[in-house]
């Protein structure tokens, strides 16, 4: 839709979490409204997908270098792979590299997009995931969380993520898992799992994990898109094949959101944890959280307001 077609007032009271728009339709916007997400099948074209599978392949080799990339691996499989995507399980700020960016401007994610947070979007953090074949110690499991843990800006409603998988996501190979309606819960208290093997830098997770809480696993084939709110509980198994599971996504924000201040919150400990990340890479330097996020955000559609 175009900005035009988009209210940012939601429609006669009845939906608080998607604005009144002429592409979603009213079974679609009710299902998001009662569970958090939405599947959009088939929804980007297997082109773009290659084009972003040989750009990660570039960057595993290190033939390409964007700024401010952070590349996480398993070093433990370097010396048996080399440089290459058997080693690599992510690629994440990716907003310098204008080929896996392209991924942000696509017109049709970004039409749904502007669904959840209105026609000024900003791409906010965006990540290349490739889950490797695992072992028994589990070291690629992201526990059950929260995505919004992470993020220092509100109203949390007109925060939005689009995910795509680049090949087919199932249990077998560690699809997403969500937990349907959690989105309407507060935002909990995360850290690190203390089970060995589980503790990969940022893999925060539920400190008090509701396990009564029913479980959906989304299954998903190459170019489907899953859009899902930012307090929606999720997580991802472990891959249990000899191949690959790859999807990328951002975390779109209305450039009208505001950022808050985590201190004295459970946002508190991630902020010393992202700033010790920081002056480690750059040699000391000290930043405050909102210039980490102010580095990694990019407009892609309408204005600049506050983000």
């Amino acid at each position: 839709p175009t900005s035009a077609q988009v209210s940012a007032v939601p429609h006669s009271g009845r939906f608080c979490y998607t604005l009144d728009n002429n592409l979603l339709t009213t079974e679609q916007r009710q299902f998001y409204e009662d569970n958090g997400y939405l599947l959009i099948k088939n929804l980007v074209s297997d082109e773009d997908i290659e084009r972003f599978r040989k750009e990660f392949t570039r960057i595993c080799k290190r033939e390409v270098k964007p700024p401010g990339l952070m590349i996480m691996k398993n070093e433990s499989l370097r010396s048996q792979f080399g440089q290459s995507e058997n080693v690599v399980n992510k690629v994440q700020d990716f907003q310098e590299d204008e080929e896996l960016f392209r991924y942000c401007t696509l017109p049709e994610i970004l039409k749904y997009v502007e669904c959840f947070t209105g026609p000024n979007i900003m791409a906010m953090h965006t990540m290349l995931i490739n889950k490797l074949p695992d072992s028994d110690k589990q070291t690629f499991l992201h526990p059950m969380h929260q995505d919004l843990h992470y993020f220092p800006f509100r109203p949390a409603s007109r925060i939005v993520c689009a995910w795509t998988a680049m090949e087919s996501a199932h249990q077998d190979n560690g699809c997403l898992v969500v937990q349907p309606g959690t989105h309407k819960t507060a935002l909990k208290p995360h850290g690190y799992p203390e089970l060995e093997g589980k503790t990969n830098k940022l893999f925060h997770g539920l400190l008090d994990e509701d396990e009564k809480i029913p479980k959906v696993h989304l299954v998903m084939e190459k170019g489907d898109t899953v859009f899902f709110h930012p307090l929606l509980i999720h997580g991802s198994g472990i891959n249990r094949t000899s191949g690959f599971r790859k999807s990328i996504s951002c975390h779109f924000a209305s450039s009208e959101c505001h950022y808050i201040d985590v201190k004295n919150t459970t946002q508190e400990h991630l902020e010393k944890e992202l700033q010790e990340m920081v002056s480690k890479k750059y040699n000391g330097t000290s930043v405050d959280l909102k210039d980490i996020w102010n580095f990694r955000a990019r407009l892609v559609h309408g204005e600049r307001i506050n983000l």
